[in-house]
């Protein structure tokens, strides 16, 4: 099977190493034809090519595996790529999450797949796990430490004592953060791995703009001291949940007791997990970043096509995103915390409290009456 590979960043060489490797018998059934690169220092295989016509039009690549990051090119060049006849593995949650709706009509309509395991949860096989439980039990809901960026980031704090600003610094030193780190840090890098998890979980496909999102930004070491004070340990979570045709869906911070098996996950781990009837809780830990783990949950994918073992291509539902009767505690940190004076079940500390249960939605109304851009939002564990 003839691969063509958009993209040689650092999931595009995983993809190409672990190809050429050729370590198992299904492996060595593979074979990268085409790589296409944007710029001409990038030209250092045979193989390059700066025409992603070299690969969309080749009749001998059977599937395309799309790694460049972005929406564009990248969701047209899938686009094409369907319609022409192959099969699209790609690692690219933003495009995805965006798109999805339109690739999947697509697929469907050349009768092709789309695989998107690597999207979401790198190394960890959450989707293919997703796709096994869905074959014997409707999926009740998830959650999960679906960025390690950010896990390394509070988990460091917490061990360490340091400001936010000297591990965000840090992790981009040691390669886990962008130079622009706005989607891992303010929780949109989760949002889209969230909205692709219902899309397996719960067979339907999500409004992005629905999914309620706080990140990371603005917490503080007083914030992991309250935390230190009351056995919580702070983590951003990503979940959703499906109650009959209603799907809720947010990322937020959470203090979670010490005993809960998130709040244990160390350094840049991801942890997810599923709910469902008869299985119950199914947790998954590992990488869920990086050039070899993330590559190899490509190929994965690429190894299901070969042996023709492909998810159902279906019609999915379009749902907007109900977190209207979602109820909970949450602790607030803002200059202007006495606005919520009429909301507060106790003091937590110079301009923070926690809150008295509420609706998610007075939660909401309540952070634009605040008006702070500095403020820290988290969802406190019963």
């Amino acid at each position: 099977m003839k691969i063509g590979l958009l993209g040689h960043g650092i999931v595009g060489k995983g993809v190409r190493e672990i190809i050429d490797a050729g370590a198992t018998w299904e492996v060595r059934e593979l074979s990268v034809k085409k790589i296409l690169v944007k710029f001409d220092w990038e030209l250092v295989d045979p193989r390059c090519t700066q025409d992603a016509k070299d690969i969309l039009d080749d009749p001998e690549i059977d599937v395309v595996v799309e790694c460049m990051g972005g929406i564009e090119p990248a969701r047209t060049f899938c686009l094409e790529a369907l319609a022409k006849g192959k099969h699209v593995v790609t690692s690219n949650k933003k495009m995805l999450a965006n798109s999805c709706g339109e690739l999947f009509a697509c697929a469907l309509a050349h009768d092709v797949a789309v695989h998107y395991e690597a999207a979401c949860g790198g190394g960890i096989p959450w989707m293919a796990s997703l796709d096994r439980t869905r074959r014997v039990d409707d999926i009740d809901g998830f959650r999960g430490i679906f960025n390690g960026t950010t896990n390394y980031i509070l988990s460091e704090m917490a061990s360490g004592g340091k400001s936010f600003a000297e591990m965000l610094k840090e992790a981009q030193s040691l390669g886990y953060a962008e130079k622009d780190p706005s989607d891992d840090i303010d929780g949109f890098d989760v949002k889209y791995k969230v909205a692709l998890s219902c899309v397996k979980a719960f067979d339907v496909i999500p409004n992005i703009d629905g999914i309620l999102t706080y990140g990371i930004r603005n917490i503080d070491q007083v914030d992991l001291a309250f935390c230190e004070k009351n056995g919580y340990a702070c983590k951003l979570i990503g979940k959703a949940k499906r109650d009959g045709a209603r799907v809720s869906a947010m990322v937020m911070p959470a203090f979670l007791r010490k005993e809960d098996v998130f709040s244990n996950i160390p350094l840049n781990f991801n942890c997810i997990e599923s709910v469902s009837k008869t299985l119950g809780a199914a947790t998954f830990v590992g990488q869920g970043a990086g050039s070899l783990p993330t590559a190899h949950a490509v190929v994965q994918n690429i190894v299901d096509i070969w042996k023709k073992q492909d998810p159902e291509i279906n019609p999915k539902d379009n749902v907007i995103v109900d977190n209207s009767t979602y109820c909970g505690v949450f602790y607030i940190r803002s200059a202007n915390i006495d606005k919520a004076a009429s909301y507060v079940d106790k003091e937590a500390g110079e301009c923070a409290v926690v809150t008295k249960r509420m609706t998610i939605n007075e939660l909401s109304e309540i952070v634009k009456d605040l008006n702070d851009s500095g403020m820290f939002v988290a969802e406190v564990a019963k």
